[in-house]
């Protein structure tokens, strides 16, 4: 018999909350109306799941397929399909692996570093127009705030085999 996962307690109402707005400014800030606005004042014709993926790469840079994949949660097939795309209209370009000779690391090319740069130009224009009636203090104090929770995300993230808000392990793939 396996040892009892621990117990988690309750959300709390801040909890449920905060969880409810930030699946609402994940959506909003994701919709295709929005990436249409995004890649018109940036003057670069992507679509989103190549905005996400360069930005990654741009965040990595170089990274190898299968890293690329795990940080984007998705099949490698499809971001093979993808670089494929992106390294055939010039934004990235395959370079070998200087820690495996066989292997190949993706990175940006000019073009696609001067993409990334117009995206998070446009993006920083558009939150800036978005929050113009907010003060600087409550503007930086929104991005510590963000900063804070991305850190504690990143050092306790809830993956597979973790303990689940009903009290139970999932298995592990």
């Amino acid at each position: 018999m396996s040892p009892s996962p621990p117990a988690v307690p309750p959300a709390s109402p801040a909890a449920v909350e905060m969880e409810r707005v930030l699946t609402q400014v994940a959506y909003l800030s994701v919709r295709a109306r929005q990436h249409e606005r995004l890649v018109v004042m940036a003057g670069v014709p992507l679509d989103r799941a190549a905005v996400a993926m360069l930005r990654q790469i741009a965040e990595h840079d170089p990274l190898r397929p299968g890293e690329l994949a795990q940080v984007l949660a998705v099949q490698a097939s499809h971001v093979t399909r993808q670089v494929q795309r992106l390294q055939k209209d010039g934004y990235v370009t395959r370079v070998a692996d200087p820690d495996d000779s066989r292997a190949r690391r993706i990175r940006l090319t000019p073009l696609g570093e001067d993409a990334v740069a117009r995206l998070g130009d446009a993006g920083a224009r558009g939150m800036q127009l978005v929050l113009a009636d907010w003060s600087p203090c409550e503007l930086r104090q929104l991005a510590d705030l963000f900063h804070r929770m991305v850190d504690v995300f990143l050092a306790h993230p809830l993956d597979e085999g973790s303990v689940s808000d009903a009290g139970a392990t999932t298995p592990a793939a």
